[in-house]
């Protein structure tokens, strides 16, 4: 897996492990960065079908069937000309999306972007059947509680853009085509209740056992991180459409089209295609604003982008039919390449060291991590504990950076007296090498020489400059590096 994916996942195993479905634990303290919605899934998915990387993975698979149902459905309804018409249109724009780097890829990496965008996706295309069937005369509550549901499902997911986004759209769509009545009537108390139900029952429960949770998930992990600097992967503005505009490099030849002066002129079709093109820009704007940029924060625009790729080709009369189907296997061969890369050599991945213990652990081990926090290492060793993690946690300027660090220190003010057993320093680590039977270090050489680890360590394992010791504490009392005398 990859460092993210070790990440998230690892919240999931502990949560599997300790049986507490409630509260996420990263390295068993508290860890609010996101809601529970991913763990869950992934959790559920690895008790029925094994602590694996497909299983893994059930949630952004989830995720990305789930957009693509969507949108998928969301043509076959509203996407113009007769039943046959729309059924071929939802087809291309399926075959547009799923042939999409940043959807086929995003599909496969265990993280909440997928999971979210697909929530959003589903979101969107409820809210706007909704309005097509109101407009039209025909039922549309049940589509709207959908919607209010499906946004329930996108907050627990990711927290307030699963609702602020897919909202967006529609009030920028409807505010556009002057029709701000029926964005009134999809204001409904019904709806919120159902939006609530589902929504509002975890972070009850979180701020009940945490009384900090409700200002530090909503206040310091939403609006100040949105509006701050100092995090990582800084981007420039132009990040995200540039992003796309690669990734859709082999429908440039039809995506010119779009920009034809009577694109919108069509009454029938510039409904759609207005909706087509708020979905696509709000979340590119919204997500531009902020200085930290992740490529799977865009993935919202992308099912959008592929309808509009598949009208392009649509615009010009299905001309060229082998150019398109040479660019959608252009597409997929590239996805296959690199998921099969990935596959075979995953950077920065502790899988082979994390086996390596599991063959040697036995409950009651304790395991000391250097300078660095291996979020897959515990998956792979099937640990049943949290890690002793030794750094600089007293100094401040470490802790006021957007880190791995700051995660860890900011889950350990949830639970501080078991965030003074695992965060130590270098100095508290003789104290705790004493109270344990079997040691394991795990870290680089630089760090086990800057720790001043006492005890002779028999190396077990190294790969990728990482090396996994096993430390002999009698030797090390015998030879005076280490004293546990009481």
């Amino acid at each position: 897996m990859l460092p993210d994916e070790g990440r998230y996942v690892g919240v999931a195993w502990e949560m599997m492990r300790s049986h507490d479905w409630l509260t996420p634990t990263l390295d068993g303290l508290p860890y609010f960065h996101k809601p529970p919605l991913f763990y869950w899934i992934t959790a559920a998915s690895m008790s029925l079908f094994g602590t694996n990387e497909w299983a893994a993975r059930a949630a952004p698979l989830l995720g990305a069937t789930l957009g693509a149902m969507a949108l998928w459905l969301l043509i076959r309804r509203h996407g113009g000309g007769d039943a046959e018409a729309r059924v071929r249109n939802a087809e291309l724009t399926l075959v547009a999306l799923l042939a999409q780097p940043l959807f086929f890829l995003g599909g496969q990496f265990a993280n909440l972007d997928t999971l979210v965008a697909g929530c959003i996706t589903a979101t969107v295309a409820l809210l706007a059947d909704a309005v097509f069937s109101m407009e039209s005369g025909k039922p549309y509550r049940r589509a709207l509680l959908g919607a209010y549901a499906m946004g329930a499902l996108g907050v627990l997911a990711k927290g307030l853009i699963g609702f602020v986004i897919p909202g967006g759209i529609v009030v920028v769509w409807l505010l556009l085509m002057g029709r701000w009545r029926t964005f009134l009537r999809l204001l409904s108390p019904v709806g919120l209740l159902v939006f609530l139900a589902i929504a509002a029952p975890w972070f009850l429960a979180m701020q009940q056992r945490f009384p900090d949770f409700l200002h530090y998930f909503f206040v310091v992990q939403h609006f100040q991180r949105f509006a701050a600097g100092g995090f990582n992967n800084v981007q420039p503005f132009w990040f995200y459409p540039g992003v796309l505009l690669i990734a859709s490099l082999p429908w440039w030849p039809w995506l010119r089209r779009l920009f034809a002066r009577g694109y919108l002129a069509d009454p029938i079709a510039r409904p759609l295609r207005l909706l087509m093109l708020c979905w696509f820009a709000v979340p590119v704007l919204f997500f531009s604003l902020p200085q930290s940029k992740l490529l799977g924060y865009v993935l919202p625009a992308v099912p959008p982008l592929a309808w509009l790729v598949a009208d392009a080709w649509r615009i010009g009369g299905k001309s060229s039919v082998r150019g398109w189907r040479a660019a959608a296997a252009g597409s997929l061969l590239f996805c296959l390449v690199i998921v099969s890369w990935l596959a075979v050599k995953p950077p920065h991945s502790e899988r082979d060291l994390g086996r390596a213990l599991a063959e040697h652990y036995r409950p009651g081990d304790s395991i000391v991590m250097l300078d660095q926090y291996y979020f897959d290492f515990p998956i792979y060793a099937r640990l049943q504990a949290p890690n002793v993690i030794v750094d600089d946690w007293r100094d401040g300027a470490i802790l006021s950076k957007d880190s791995w660090r700051k995660e860890v220190f900011d889950a350990g003010r949830f639970a501080p007296d078991l965030a003074s057993e695992l965060l130590l320093t270098t100095e508290q680590l003789p104290a705790r090498l004493c109270r344990e039977s079997r040691v394991w270090v795990l870290g680089t050489d630089e760090a086990f020489k800057r720790r001043q680890v006492p005890g002779v360590a028999l190396p077990v394992a190294t790969e990728l400059g990482v090396t996994l010791w096993q430390l002999d504490q009698q030797a090390a009392v015998a030879a005076g590096q280490l004293s546990c005398s009481a």
